[in-house]
């Protein structure tokens, strides 16, 4: 085995630890849409892994391109792929885990976009009018034939089908990845799109999510298993949009099962600057996701959400996930080279080039973001909140795998970044004791013999007031 970090799996619906604990993920999102597609180039490295894990954040979704790992049909690029690999090893000296995103937008830049290789873009010869993103992909004829050709399996210039090439360029991240307990999941395509067929498939038809996009799926998975036996994979339902509609309306998931019992479901919630019903999209986003994932014993994730500045919403689509008890990673760490995205007002870091400090951050988005939550269960999450500087914690101490309970002692990690609580927490359980030194960035609760339940509140301290202010002075 490589990599420096515990290998992570799922248990039923949840994703563990070999230990049986229950692993809660908080983190963002990093790709770097333009070449030479490395998060590297875009100034990402080790100060940026740093800042992320003193706030308290775990894991980052990290951006690959099916266009730079297989630039000519058949041929791979393993130095694009070294570049990923230091990143994955910059994050993991930190404690932070990393999710393999195959990502794209508007399929290739032939549509404004990145992702697919310029062989693998055929498009029919259609207009291919520039409406930027999200609008090519409701207006642009030339990206459906893309991706209908895409689906359909048509051949490349080489003669081997277009899905068949995507599969093999998995098996060769699969091959060079497996066994890297420091990467905990291939996502296998960002925000799959339903090509001609969009309209159908927004207004719930489902030949697209079960009889095309599944299949891909279990096609993928295949040839990643032929090469990694063990690195859980991640599916997404159609997107960008068209899968909102079904979820909002009735919660409803267009996929079908997948052959693999180490699959996360990710999904995206957006509420589309619907602001005045972005608390129920989320909700119900977040609903039908967990259904879908109760359905086929598998944790669900929200996997990207945010693109603003605007915290009422990111609150709002943040709390669909995680009233869910699910885990989230936001859209996006930065905005450089975001030419699909909203890159002057998506970043937590302005520039990762530079140190992530002083105004170079938005620090009204990071006092969100890092809020305090448990990293590490001894036991079944029932409950979790950070509401007006308090946050309470409820937890089985039952194991996820249905074997039993945890033994007394057994420990539960909670991150309490210093933004959450500057001057200082307290600490209240009922069920179990703290173990952690007073003020410890992380919180680290046992539980007591017999207890079946354990609470924990943890309370933010008043900051002293300066003696000669008119204040009281904390002793």
């Amino acid at each position: 085995m490589r990599g420096t970090l515990p290998p992570l799996a799922t248990s039923g619906t949840w994703v563990t630890n070999g230990a049986g604990q229950v692993v809660l993920l908080h983190g963002l999102n990093e790709v770097y849409k333009i070449a030479p597609y490395t998060p590297a180039a875009s100034g990402f490295g080790d100060d940026d892994a740093a800042f992320l894990a003193a706030n308290g954040f775990n894991v980052v979704r990290l951006g690959i391109i099916w266009g730079a790992i297989e630039p000519e049909p058949g041929v791979f690029d393993s130095d694009y792929l070294d570049s990923i690999e230091q990143t994955v090893q910059t994050l993991a000296a930190h404690g932070i885990h990393t999710v393999l995103d195959m990502h794209q937008d508007n399929y290739s830049e032939a549509f404004q976009g990145e992702g697919a290789p310029d062989w693998a873009t055929q498009d029919g010869g259609l207009p291919n009018p520039s409406n930027g993103f999200p609008g090519n992909y409701f207006t642009n004829p030339a990206q459906w034939n893309a991706w209908d050709m895409f689906w359909d399996n048509a051949s490349a210039p080489d003669g081997l089908g277009l899905s068949d090439h995507f599969a093999l360029t998995w098996q060769q991240v699969a091959s060079r990845f497996s066994g890297n307990t420091d990467i905990i999941g291939y996502e296998i395509i960002n925000e799959p799109w339903p090509g001609s067929q969009w309209l159908r498939a927004a207004l719930g038809n489902d030949f697209f999510g079960r009889q095309q996009l599944t299949p891909l799926y279990n096609q993928v998975i295949a040839a990643i298993r032929s090469a990694d036996p063990t690195t859980t994979v991640y599916i997404e339902p159609p997107n960008p949009g068209v899968s909102e509609i079904p979820m909002v309306l009735s919660l409803h998931v267009s996929l079908g099962p997948v052959d693999d019992p180490d699959t996360v479901l990710s999904y995206h919630g957006y509420c589309g600057g619907l602001t005045p019903i972005c608390g129920f999209i989320a909700d119900r986003m977040g609903t039908a996701a967990k259904r879908y994932a109760a359905r086929h014993d598998m944790p669900a994730m929200l996997t990207e959400f945010g693109a603003t500045d605007d915290l009422t919403i990111l609150a709002r689509e943040m709390s669909g996930a995680q009233d869910r008890l699910l885990g989230w990673i936001e859209w996006a760490y930065s905005g450089v080279g975001d030419v699909t995205g909203s890159p002057d007002i998506e970043w937590l870091v302005r520039d990762p080039g530079k140190a992530p400090v002083g105004d170079n951050v938005d620090a009204a988005k990071l006092a969100l973001l890092a809020q305090p939550y448990p990293q590490l269960v001894s036991g079944i999450p029932q409950s979790w909140s950070f509401t007006d500087g308090t946050m309470r914690l409820r937890y089985s101490t039952r194991k996820a795998d249905g074997t039993g309970d945890f033994a007394p002692g057994s420990q539960t990690v909670i991150s309490v970044p210093e933004i959450a609580f500057p001057a200082g927490y307290s600490v209240a359980v009922t069920g179990g004791h703290v173990v952690s030194v007073p003020g410890a960035p992380v919180l680290l609760v046992a539980s007591d013999a017999g207890a079946k339940t354990v609470e924990v509140v943890v309370t933010g301290v008043a900051a002293r007031t300066p003696a000669g202010t008119g204040g009281d002075a904390i002793g």
